[in-house]
């Protein structure tokens, strides 16, 4: 009881935590200081480490990834945990973002929230954590549709009309049902194709 009363001290004092921007993040990757691969995001100025990620929850991802390629390919792109630029506290690395397509396949910078059509998440063990901070951060973005992915219920939680730093509008997308993108018209699935 005492080790977790002095820890939890530790960290909730204000010494010894830095609230890193993402130029300082960058030029750490220049020189060596913090890995260019992924493995951890930028998430109010801390440098989160990336739980591993579970084989239904990899299969969802290509599943959707797959999808989205073969079907929409031509009219938006595709990013599978990669970096959104949100501001200089926050980069997130959804699991899929689908983007509006750009010639030089973003090679000039990062997306920014303006050029994200749709967030995904995909959660299982993180589920409480994309609820509660990363929907928060796109929200905070104006990130026009968010899903989550809940792969513990088989659902799909899709979020619109960020307002005031969250989300105003809600639904849960159960097996059976198809879900329908609000920012992306040509965009639909049956829930069960996802969870089979």
């Amino acid at each position: 009881m005492t080790v977790v009363l002095e820890i939890d001290k530790t960290l909730n004092s204000p010494l010894g935590r830095k609230k890193f921007r993402r130029e300082e993040i960058y030029k750490m990757m220049e020189i060596g200081v913090l890995p260019e691969e992924s493995g951890w995001e930028l998430i109010d100025g801390e440098i989160i480490h990336q739980m591993t990620i579970g084989s239904k929850h990899a299969a969802v991802e290509r599943k959707l990834e797959k999808y989205f390629e073969m079907n929409f390919g031509d009219r938006l792109m595709v990013s599978g945990q990669n970096p959104i630029q949100v501001d200089e506290h926050n980069e997130p690395e959804p699991d899929i973002a689908l983007l509006i397509p750009r010639d030089d396949f973003y090679a000039e910078s990062h997306p920014t929230a303006e050029d994200v059509l749709l967030v995904i998440e995909i959660s299982d063990s993180t589920l409480d954590y994309d609820r509660d901070v990363k929907k928060i951060i796109y929200a905070d973005a104006g990130i026009a549709e968010f899903w989550l992915i809940n792969i513990k219920e088989n659902t799909i939680e899709a979020f619109w009309n960020p307002t005031n730093g969250n989300y105003y509008e809600m639904r849960i997308f159960q097996q059976g049902e198809t879900i329908q993108s609000r920012n992306i018209d040509y965009l639909s699935f049956s829930v069960s194709e996802i969870f089979g």
